[in-house]
């Protein structure tokens, strides 16, 4: 049998810090102002882009209770890797995906007639009650039943309860405007969201609330309700004033390495379409990394880079899997590592300097580096955060199903860096 190859299939390298993640996990429990509510880890997307499994595995090391994801599959992957946690996944295309989700103990989300069906049908057929949140729409315009349709399902969700089929264990909806703590529609919809929990009151239904996410969980201890649910804040992605206002520390290093050193004159163009030509003799870095990496192309003449604890401008423009850097006269070794985001203090370029270039949010650059062929190591947390420790839900908070796996948990040249 041939040996497998351990050669790396690209050449970009992404180190996540858990200490990071557990010190960020930790500031976000000890704003939550009433000790019955539950925090949620939300890990969907591989934990954007940081791997899920080590950020489940020490977010609940460190005050988590509850796992947050999107699809079933990504709920089976933490499940597989032996996390026994409540997980609440909310995007459910089928009765198979809640079947699947049912039987190993994963709560799942309802958000209208056909996808309460589907999990009436899970019920059926894994011999299980189903766990269901009733999603509802308080003003996002995206998911949850429309206010309208919200007593139908109510009264829907009851009788099926009443059979023995689920069991309704929230009411939750999504902020619109949640990293703008003052915005007058954050009210708005923790007043709609009640009204829902009164209306579920009134059907006969004992439901808790969910509705905030990272940043009002930092800065509105009236919407935390039962859960608040963080996501960008685990991974030190809320806005740059607001990271700094908490101390929350960004947990993705992204590198890779001098591939080729040339010497060009003045006037040689470089890259595709010439874009750029050089205003005078200096010397380029070829790094071997582009769009197929998560280095997007928009990004030509826009991004920095750090080399040898300098900056220096990428020029030209990127390719699928190269890019050059402007060294000026610098000499800069080939197989040197180069940062394409790191550390504030250390002077590199940031995930917050590359959202900003691109007009786009910190949570999708990190995003970009969730590849199959991307190289991701961690470090890990000290101390209880690297084990996965068992948690206890506090009286009040959410509940884990009885019975089930859940049981007990909750420019032009180079640049100095200054």
């Amino acid at each position: 049998m041939e040996a497998r190859s351990t050669v790396p299939r690209r050449h970009l390298s992404v180190l996540v810090d858990l200490s990071a993640v557990a010190h960020n996990t930790r500031v976000v429990r000890q704003a939550v102002s009433r000790p019955a509510t539950a925090v949620m880890a939300v890990v969907k997307a591989d934990a954007y882009g940081h791997g899920a499994i080590d950020v489940a595995r020490t977010a609940l090391g460190a005050g988590a209770t509850w796992l947050g994801v999107c699809t079933t599959a990504e709920a089976l992957e933490l499940r597989r890797a032996g996390l026994d946690a409540p997980i609440l996944a909310w995007q459910h295309n089928s009765a198979q995906s809640m079947r699947l989700a049912t039987a190993v103990g994963v709560d799942v989300s309802a958000q209208s007639a056909r996808t309460l069906a589907f999990a009436v049908d899970a019920a059926r057929s894994t011999g299980r009650p189903a766990r269901v949140h009733l999603e509802v729409d308080t003003g996002l315009a995206r998911g949850g039943a429309a206010l309208q349709h919200s007593a139908a399902l109510l009264d829907a969700a009851k009788a099926a309860q009443d059979q023995g089929l689920i069991e309704v264990v929230s009411v939750w909806s999504h902020l619109s405007h949640g990293e703008v703590p003052g915005h007058p529609t954050l009210d708005d919809q923790a007043r709609l969201l009640d009204d829902v929990r009164r209306q579920a009151a009134d059907t006969g239904l004992d439901v808790r609330r969910h509705l905030a996410g990272s940043l009002p969980a930092l800065t509105r201890p009236d919407l935390h309700l039962d859960m608040i649910r963080t996501g960008s804040a685990l991974y030190g992605l809320l806005p740059y004033t607001e990271r700094h206002r908490f101390g929350l520390r960004p947990a993705m290093r992204v590198t890779s390495h001098v591939a080729l050193t040339k010497r060009v004159e003045a006037g040689q163009g470089v890259s595709y379409e010439h874009d750029w030509v050089a205003p005078s003799a200096l010397n380029l870095a070829l790094v071997p990394v582009g769009y197929a990496d998560g280095i997007p192309r928009s990004l030509s003449g826009r991004l920095a880079v750090c080399i040898r604890g300098r900056r220096y401008p990428v020029v030209g423009r990127i390719c699928m899997d190269q890019m050059m850097v402007n060294c000026g006269d610098e000499k800069v070794e080939e197989g040197e590592e180069v940062v394409l985001i790191g550390s504030e203090s250390d002077g590199d370029p940031t995930v917050h300097e590359w959202a900003l270039a691109m007009s786009t949010t910190p949570c999708e650059v990190a995003t970009y580096f969730d590849r199959p062929h991307v190289n991701r190591q961690t470090v890990p947390a000290p101390g209880p955060g690297r084990a996965e420790p068992a948690h206890e839900v506090r009286d009040g908070a959410f509940r884990p199903p009885a019975g089930s796996m859940c049981g007990g948990q909750a420019g032009a040249g180079p640049e100095r860096k200054k």
